[in-house]
């Protein structure tokens, strides 16, 4: 049975993204919070292991990694889910904000997507899937940080499936539109009408809506493609 880990694995997406692939995966799972992460693998049982990591923090993150060549754990499918958003007005943006965007959805992207695509390479074989978002192609007033790192996201995706492809390695991204979630929890009913108001098919998303696509772009039917970035935003931005 294969590996997956997925990061931001408490939250609404990344815990649908577990349930997904639970039946046919071993999941190990990444997060911040120790006490939600106990909760939720004392509650699955296709969960095998938590791993606390402050991806935020460089030493966090090697010392993550660190434990991983310790167990000598193979990762075959790796999700990186986790993100957060710290809005503000571009004028009013400062480097705080706009560091602690960057390093979380961007950067910490980055290092274990380097650290584990070795793993793959040894194998010949690896899926690699990075959530991003429907306003990195967009733009999205106020979020010029999420924005930029998730736009980030999808052009380091492209990159490093080029370089992986020989190896029998997919790399592609998810882009979501208006899920609902944690982060949309917030909204209140007249703004939630007014973004429907814009969705074709006249609803929010789902966090299954995602899932389900990760569920393919790992599987074996989804071995010709890619590089590539899916949208799941019920037709509010046709790219």
């Amino acid at each position: 049975m294969k590996k997956a880990l997925i990061t931001g694995a408490t939250g609404g997406i990344g815990l649908e993204i577990c349930k997904f692939l639970g039946n046919d995966h071993e999941i190990y799972i990444l997060g911040r919070n120790e006490e939600k992460l106990i909760n939720l693998s004392n509650k699955f049982s296709f969960i095998k292991e938590y791993f606390v990591c402050d991806i935020s923090e460089v030493k966090s993150l090697q010392d993550f990694f660190e434990k991983i060549s310790m167990k000598n754990l193979q990762i075959d499918v790796l999700v990186n889910n986790a993100g957060v958003t710290d809005d503000s007005l571009f004028l009013r943006m400062d480097l705080k904000k706009w560091n602690k965007v960057i390093n979380i959805n961007l950067n910490s992207n980055f290092m274990i997507s380097n650290f584990f695509s070795k793993q793959m390479i040894k194998k010949k074989w690896g899926r690699i899937v990075n959530i991003t978002s429907v306003v990195g192609h967009t733009g999205n007033a106020g979020q010029s940080n999420y924005t930029a790192s998730k736009a980030g996201i999808i052009g380091m995706t492209k990159s490093i499936a080029i370089e992986l492809a020989k190896r029998n390695i997919t790399v592609n991204s998810i882009s979501p539109g208006f899920i609902d979630t944690e982060m949309t929890a917030s909204l209140t009913d007249e703004q939630k009408d007014f973004i429907k108001n814009k969705i074709p098919l006249a609803r929010i998303g789902r966090p299954e809506d995602v899932a389900y696509c990760v569920k393919f772009l790992v599987s074996d039917q989804a071995n010709y493609i890619t590089g590539q970035t899916i949208h799941v935003n019920g037709g509010l931005a046709m790219l």
